[in-house]
């Protein structure tokens, strides 16, 4: 049930970088949570020039302006932080695997959602009166 939305630059990444991508996205929960593997939502924006602004040295990063990213992770609202932790550990060591980059280069923000937001199909919300097994 989680979505990852990844910002990345424009013309940086080739097709099958970002497939890699979404690969490594989808690994860290199958990694990190136990998530079923076809549990795969994965959006991939490109940005032009200028339209990411990610700070190359805060919090003692140092960013690479061509290849930093943000990736934002819509995830149940139940998952403990230890989970939390797990998920954005492994999620940044795939990601900077996948795309040969530092891991300062990768911004992640978890983003709770109420499990009874989620709307997989038909108008409906499976969620809504039961919690996932997973």
């Amino acid at each position: 049930m989680p979505i990852f939305h990844a910002h990345v630059p424009a013309r940086r990444y080739s097709s099958q970088q970002k497939r890699s991508l979404a690969d490594a996205m989808n690994s860290a929960l199958v990694e990190a949570l136990q998530i079923p593997t076809e549990d795969r939502f994965v959006i991939i924006s490109e940005h032009a020039e200028g339209e990411l602004h990610l700070h190359p040295t805060f919090m003692d990063m140092q960013r690479d302006p061509i290849a930093a990213m943000f990736i934002m992770v819509y995830l149940g609202a139940h998952r403990p932080l230890e989970q939390k932790k797990a998920l954005v550990q492994k999620l940044n060591y795939n990601a900077a695997a996948a795309l040969k980059v530092s891991p300062d280069d990768i911004f992640i923000t978890l983003i709770p959602v109420p499990n009874e937001n989620f709307s997989f199909g038909r108008g409906k919300l499976q969620l809504a009166d039961v919690a996932p097994s997973w």
